[in-house]
């Protein structure tokens, strides 16, 4: 599976709801086991029950994304938003496994879904080492 854009993100931001470049957007890990629906998954509570649970060095719902940089990509047709790449240190166990990772709009009411980043697998990290979600990127075309 690929990555993906929720068509409730598509809606908000052609009705100017969303401002990629000022709005704060946030990046939750999900459970093992877990499916994006691009057509259901509109917004945070409706995933809220299949996100890592707090512990071990992971929080749920607060890790803010950072740095972003929206670009006009008139080579492939397409806008592309880059976030610096979350991270969370695990510590008194391990983070995962995790399928892939949320982002979310925290800025607009009822927290709605951005996209899905698939990792292509579960991936656990170890006690005392870093959970990196490297390439934050959502495209819209």
């Amino acid at each position: 599976m690929a990555n993906q854009v929720s068509n409730h993100f598509k809606f908000l931001l052609a009705t100017g709801v969303i401002d990629l470049s000022a709005d704060s957007f946030k990046i939750i890990l999900m459970e093992s086991g877990f499916i994006f629906s691009k057509d259901n998954h509109a917004q945070y509570a409706d995933v809220l029950a299949s996100e890592l649970a707090t512990g071990n060095g992971y929080t749920q719902g607060t890790k803010v994304l950072a740095g972003v940089v929206v670009t006009e990509d008139d080579i492939d047709d397409r806008c592309e938003v880059v976030w610096s790449n979350p991270s969370w240190t695990a510590g008194g166990g391990p983070i995962g496994p995790s399928p892939g990772a949320i982002i979310y709009d925290d800025t607009v009411p009822n927290d709605p879904i951005v996209g899905y980043i698939d990792f292509g697998a579960e991936y656990t990290q170890v006690d005392g080492g870093t959970f990196t979600v490297a390439g934050v990127e959502l495209r819209v075309s």
